[in-house]
């Protein structure tokens, strides 16, 4: 039966490729994805159409006695068309379930007309199920009122909703996905398995053939890392002013300082304790002069944290020097004034300053992993993932913009946090908050992030008041808000492309619905997004609404993930220079304090282990570079074209700061180009 099978597929071959002269000779190239589980043994058929109406016969795609379709390969065939079929304008395909794997996910199928000399491309990027018919137009790129394939869209974002649903799995939290979606699967599950890589790294270091769990002195912590993971970057000059100030504006979390109009009434700082380290200024002229600048972290109050840590909430002032340094110069670790709340100030005894700074660190720290990254990246934007999905149809020109921009997104989430954020994790074991205090603080962001302020880089750094004539030295700043503007000039080209009326924006259902469940409730079904763009009207009118949305969205998955994530292991892995847990209390006076005061309050050798592991992980870029997309979405010549230019805008920003950083005695590399993945997949 087999042989008669295979003589009979043959005979239809040959019967379908000996055509007479006038025939054009065509060659179909078919791409599998390269993801588990793509590749098919089905059988599996084409027809294509041209723009007129015709049609050519029944192409069978596959070659007797050839293993077709593999997972990341590349088929091709040959098929002939007749003298008077046009170009091909749209692909048919379908396959049966024969075979023991006959699921499938085809990427793309390719059509070389060498008789014209031209390649036409029909983008599909889908599981292909038995026995269903797919019609994809060339670059299978159109707003839905312009699709006249309308019954396939539906069908697809139907399916979508099924298999894309919310769960509001943190109380007041980010909507996240009830059930990964099998399509959303790494490629190669060992290569993420955040704990497998933590086990294989500390086998790497040496830290575990040590006894004792107390850290003998801040010499001994420093000698473990030689023998190791590497030195973190800050290693030498943790405990200097100098570099405290650059914390807040090239540190992994440089989006909290804002320039000081007036002194908060709850933090007691006075002319004569701050005039010392002023210059000669008094604090009214300081302030008068835009030199003075703060960071309060309010939003710390009554967190309460894992086994009844103690987590400051705390204000610090700094002073812009005439070098342009950003110095500290005052301290308050809790919002209440009062005896028990002192402000403390450079002039202290060394010691006590020092561990004020390590426990405001400790406090900042807190913020940025629940907030700056965990919150206002990964998980923000797992509740947008899931609403494309569910409102834009896989042939919109909006999809294909995003889509690779959340490669892995919903997979690291899904399998790779749930391993850290979990009952006596990683988080409960070296953070201050633990997952409980975590989660009261992303419930508190969430009330206060607005799209339009926080997640549009010129209006956040606006919204501080740190522009440039202000506050000259800012590398987070500088890069964030080039790269940003890049961004948006390749969006609004691709946008313009489709939406060169405004009408067709209005008009675009699937558009309006996105919107709507952008902002829609969490409690209702929706991401619950405060401030985005079409508010006045409840939906977007213009297409400046559109950019302005879609610029965001890329440029937190990538700029806004990388400056919040790749820093990790250089910041965190030193415990004193920025501490995920300390142990005891703050202090609550100005008495002089030891060295061997602050070894007792950072974390043990093992503790410190699991840190620097974890964090060493973390800092690991895990796809390409911005721009430089795994997966081609876009075929549409000018959106080729828009994509040529953003990689070349990108590649000048990067020589510019590699440029840059050679001069710097701390080098801001973390937005280079260069270094800036397209998702958020680590």
């Amino acid at each position: 039966m087999v042989i008669i099978k295979l003589l009979s597929t043959m005979g239809r071959i040959w019967s379908h490729f000996h055509q007479g002269e006038t025939d054009r000779e065509l060659t179909i190239y078919v791409t599998t994805g390269d993801r588990r589980k793509a590749g098919t043994d089905a059988n599996v058929w084409l027809i294509l159409h041209d723009e007129k109406g015709q049609s050519t016969d029944t192409i069978k795609l596959g070659h007797p006695f050839r293993n077709d379709h593999e997972r990341g390969a590349t088929c091709d065939f040959k098929a002939f068309s007749g003298d008077g079929f046009g170009f091909p304008y749209k692909a048919e395909f379908w396959r049966d379930s024969f075979g023991l794997g006959d699921s499938w996910f085809l990427e793309k199928i390719e059509v070389e007309d060498k008789t014209h000399g031209t390649r036409h491309v029909f983008p599909v990027h889908r599981w292909i199920l038995p026995n269903r018919h797919y019609v994809i137009q060339e670059h299978d790129c159109r707003l839905p009122q312009e699709d006249e394939n309308i019954e396939q869209r539906r069908t697809e974002i139907k399916e979508c909703r099924r298999i894309y649903q919310y769960a509001v799995r943190i109380e007041g939290g980010p909507a996240q996905i009830k059930d990964l979606p099998e399509i959303e699967e790494f490629s190669e599950d060992y290569k993420w398995d955040i704990v497998k890589n933590k086990g294989r790294s500390m086998l790497d270091t040496k830290i575990i053939r040590l006894t004792t769990d107390k850290w003998e002195s801040i010499c001994d912590l420093k000698k473990v890392y030689k023998f190791s993971l590497g030195d973190p970057a800050y290693l030498e000059c943790w405990n200097e002013d100098r570099w405290f100030g650059l914390q807040r504006i090239q540190g992994v979390n440089p989006v909290l300082i804002k320039l000081c109009t007036k002194i908060p009434k709850k933090f007691g700082v006075t002319n004569e304790m701050v005039q010392p380290f002023l210059e000669g200024f008094t604090l009214e002229e300081a302030i008068k002069e835009n030199k003075l600048f703060y960071v309060d972290l309010e939003i710390l109050k009554g967190i309460n944290c894992k086994d009844g840590r103690m987590l400051c909430a705390p204000l610090a002032l700094f002073y812009l020097n005439r070098h342009t340094e950003l110095m500290p110069v005052a301290i308050q670790l809790f919002q209440d004034k009062g005896p028990d709340n002192p402000v403390f100030l450079p002039s202290d005894p060394p010691h006590t300053w020092l561990l004020a700074k390590i426990y405001y660190n400790n406090a900042d720290a807190m913020y940025h992993q629940s907030l700056t990254h965990l919150g206002f990246t990964h998980l923000l934007m797992e509740g947008v993932v899931i609403c494309t999905h569910r409102n834009l149809s896989q042939s919109h020109p909006l999809f294909k913009l995003l889509a690779p921009h959340f490669l892995f997104l919903l997979a690291i989430n899904s399998r790779g946090l749930e391993k850290l954020i979990c009952v006596n994790g990683w988080v409960d074991k070296t953070m201050t908050v633990g997952c409980k205090g975590m989660f009261e603080l992303m419930k508190k962001g969430m009330r206060v992030w607005h799209f339009n302020v926080h997640g549009m880089v010129p209006n956040e750094i606006k919204s501080r008041g740190v522009e440039k004539d202000v506050l000259p030295k800012y590398p987070y700043r500088d890069d964030a808000v080039q790269i940003y503007h890049t961004i948006r000039r390749y969006v609004e080209k691709t946008v313009h492309c489709f939406y060169d009326k405004e009408d067709k924006v209005v008009n675009d259902y699937e558009l309006q619905q996105w919107r709507a469940e952008l902002v829609k409730d969490r409690k209702l079904g929706g991401c619950g997004f405060l401030g985005v763009p079409g508010e006045e009207n409840n939906r977007f009118t213009n297409s400046e609404e559109v950019i302005d949305t879609i610029t965001a969205i890329i440029s937190i998955c990538s700029l806004g993930h990388a400056a919040a994530n790749f820093q990790q292991y250089d910041e965190y892995a030193f415990p004193p220079n920025y501490p995920g847990i300390l142990y005891g209390d703050p202090p609550r006076d100005k008495a002089p304090v030891t060295e061997n005061d602050i070894l007792n309050k950072i974390p043990t050798k093992q503790t410190t282990l699991d840190i620097m592991t974890i964090t060493k992980i973390l800092s690991t870029k895990a796809t390409k570079s911005l721009g430089d997309f795994e997966i081609q979405f876009m075929y549409n010549p000018i959106c080729v074209k828009a994509a040529e230019e953003f990689r070349e805008e990108l590649a000048q920003i990067s020589r510019q700061i590699k440029l840059r950083n050679r001069s710097e005695a701390f080098p801001y590399d973390w937005l280079d180009p260069e270094y800036i993945p397209n998702a958020i997949s680590i």
